[in-house]
């Protein structure tokens, strides 16, 4: 047996359909997010879960917790698992943000692993310092799998790059995430193999069907 690790992506938030930067905002779920946590709890309840932790947001818990019904497994909250830090462009949309900060949004845009969001935002780099240990953790007391991790696009997006050897900066550039979406990684003695990005075959096709980021 070998360690597999999921990376689901919380369900839909208000902010996840209009794409504007939430990061440190504590949202709930919309209804169709609530759908999409419990078509995921029915899909994968038959999975022998070793483990389920999440990020401590209302968005990921509410995500996690219709599988924790389902299996008894207690979820796990890691501060580590938390969305990146937007900084001052929290609750604001992108034109917003270029009009108002548009030299940080440029520097952020090209090279985000070493340049934050306006006001206190945190670096891709920051956000796999603080994710990493978590993934290192998983490691240390699962030598096989499957876990579940619950978190969010960007987070989930840098992991993979570290995981994978792809520039931290080219998070965006590199990985698809939308929500409530599925990706896997196996861990072998090759190192950490992608079995799967950016899933959501699972839902109904009404769900798969909504447009967001």
């Amino acid at each position: 047996m070998v360690l597999q690790v999921y990376f689901l992506r919380h369900g839909e938030t208000s902010f996840s359909l209009n794409g504007g930067f939430c990061g440190r905002l504590d949202l709930d779920l919309t209804d169709n997010g609530q759908e999409m946590a419990e078509a995921f709890a029915k899909a994968y309840a038959h999975m022998p879960w070793k483990a389920i932790f999440a990020s401590p947001m209302k968005r990921t818990v509410q995500t996690a917790t219709p599988l924790c019904e389902a299996t008894g497994l207690e979820m796990q909250i890691r501060e580590g698992l938390r969305e990146m830090n937007f900084g001052d462009w929290e609750k604001k949309g992108r034109d917003d943000v270029q009009s108002n900060h548009l030299e940080d949004y440029i520097r952020w845009m090209t090279e985000p692993a070493w340049n934050a969001p306006t006001g206190g935002g945190e670096t891709a780099l920051a956000v796999a310092n603080r994710a990493m240990p978590v993934i290192s953790e998983i490691e240390g007391i699962c030598s096989d799998g499957p876990v579940l991790v619950v978190c969010h696009k960007t987070t989930i997006r840098i992991i993979l790059c570290q995981l994978l050897g792809i520039d931290l900066g080219r998070y965006r550039d590199r990985i698809d995430c939308p929500a409530g979406s599925l990706s896997a990684v196996q861990f072998d003695v090759h190192g950490p193999l992608l079995r799967r990005l950016g899933d959501r075959s699972y839902m109904p096709d009404h769900l798969q069907e909504r447009i967001g980021t």
